[in-house]
């Protein structure tokens, strides 16, 4: 490999055609740029330079090598210049993969937002039904819910507070509930297997109550399915409050929150990505997200999620 340092002294001096003048061009002792190009020669096994008069011009060797030390140079020069520009400009292809509840209620929007910052961004949406675990995924995912086995790096935008809600009609059928223990005898919309093990609700003063759902008759498999079977009235049901919110100020009067004093145990809104320094496009999204998370969002994880001794003697007892 040829020392670019090296092959740089000896075009400016071939340009020059005197050591005095590209030595102080370059900023280098007369001395030093003699022996860059000496071992340059010694390398190549020729001399590239002769003198006449007072000037240095080419051997045959040098006026044949000084073509493909420019074209080194050249490509030296293009190749640091693309990398500025690569730390500089926001472009290039981008994956993302995202929990469905979060693609079109928050998700979608902000990347057709970072698209428009960044001219240069190709991206692909994906809403797969589980987030990508391998190290070597390429994509930069947003999920909602904890994340188990994971080799990629997580980090926490968000928490998600969830509350019990039905439509105003249903309430007027069967009745609005005063305390968990009458969740028994209402229809329950499940959302695919959430509550098999049972669900635990919180209190702030009365800690925790767990009960079993009644059997569903309606199982979904997506957020927006579910939102869907409860604000039509089917039946009572587990939702974020965010995107209960986001769906009551859409439609005004289909969703109302069920013993609100009773909270469902919040969901992280978790980022994965790979570890290690990403390229530009890829730290630009990142920061993008954090900066752009909604603000009703649970930046810490409440402290009545966390369950306390009064909390498990109540759920003992009840």
């Amino acid at each position: 490999m040829y020392d670019l340092d090296e092959l740089l002294a000896f075009d400016h001096v071939m340009r020059s055609g005197s050591l005095t003048r590209s030595a102080h061009a370059l900023g280098l002792a007369k001395s030093t740029l003699s022996r860059r190009i000496s071992q340059l020669e010694r390398q190549l096994g020729q001399p590239l330079l002769r003198r006449q008069s007072n000037r240095l011009l080419p051997t045959e060797a040098g006026q044949l090598f000084l073509t493909y030390c420019q074209q080194i140079l050249t490509l030296a020069e293009q190749g640091r210049q693309a990398l500025d520009e690569l730390s500089e400009e926001v472009c290039g292809e981008l994956f993302v993969a995202t929990h469905n509840a979060l693609a079109r209620s928050w998700l979608a929007a902000r990347l057709a937002a970072f698209m428009e910052m960044h001219p240069g961004i190709r991206l692909t949406l994906q809403t797969p039904s589980a987030p990508p675990m391998a190290a070597d995924s390429q994509a930069v995912t947003v999920w909602l819910g904890e994340v188990h086995g994971s080799e990629l790096h997580q980090e926490t935008l968000g928490w998600l507070s969830r509350g019990l809600y039905a439509h105003p009609d249903y309430l007027n059928r069967h009745g609005r509930p005063d305390h968990p223990r009458e969740l028994g005898r209402h229809t329950w919309i499940d959302l695919l297997g959430e509550t098999d093990q049972g669900l635990t609700l919180n209190h702030p003063q009365l800690g925790e109550y767990c009960f079993q759902p009644p059997d569903t008759r309606f199982r979904v498999d997506q957020q927006t399915l579910h939102g869907d079977a409860i604000a039509r009235g089917h039946g009572l049901g587990i939702m974020p409050d965010w995107l209960a919110a986001a769906r009551e100020r859409a439609h005004p009067g289909s969703l109302v929150r069920c013993l609100p004093e009773w909270a469902a145990p919040a969901l992280p809104v978790t980022l994965l990505y790979a570890y290690g320094p990403q390229p530009r496009r890829v730290s630009a999204l990142l920061g993008f997200l954090r900066q752009t998370s909604p603000a009703e969002w649970i930046r810490e994880i409440p402290a009545r999620e966390k369950p306390s001794k009064s909390a498990q003697a109540y759920t003992a007892s009840a």
